[in-house]
């Protein structure tokens, strides 16, 4: 089905109204918005969970379908990245080593 140039003006101008509106939601109280003690310790969690929302499938599948061969460069560099991270604790190293075990087995092995 092919949409109008008017379908698509009022798919555009209804998408930027319900994102303005839910943006804007918390700012329309007068009062601050106090969250329970269990919310708050729950959203310490949520960058991480999202993380690994993003990360997991990223590295576990190719093409909508598990990886099957140890031949992933994306294995060894996130067991590299993991090693780096358990023994240091440090954000950075961990993305650099990552990378420097990830670019030499795309580049040269093709993997």
């Amino acid at each position: 089905m092919i949409m109008s140039n008017w379908d698509v003006f009022i798919t555009i101008v209804g998408l930027a109204a319900i994102t303005v509106f839910t943006r804007s939601f918390f700012l329309l109280s007068d009062r601050e918005l106090v969250l329970p003690d269990w919310v708050r310790r729950g959203l310490r969690y949520a960058p991480l969970a999202a993380l690994a929302a993003v990360l997991v499938p990223e590295v576990v599948m190719s093409q909508g379908h598990l990886v099957d061969t140890w031949k992933d460069a994306r294995i060894f560099a996130v067991a590299a990245g993991t090693g780096y991270f358990i023994w240091r604790r440090g954000i950075l190293g961990t993305i650099l080593i990552g990378m420097a075990v990830l670019v030499p087995l795309r580049l040269w092995l093709g993997w």
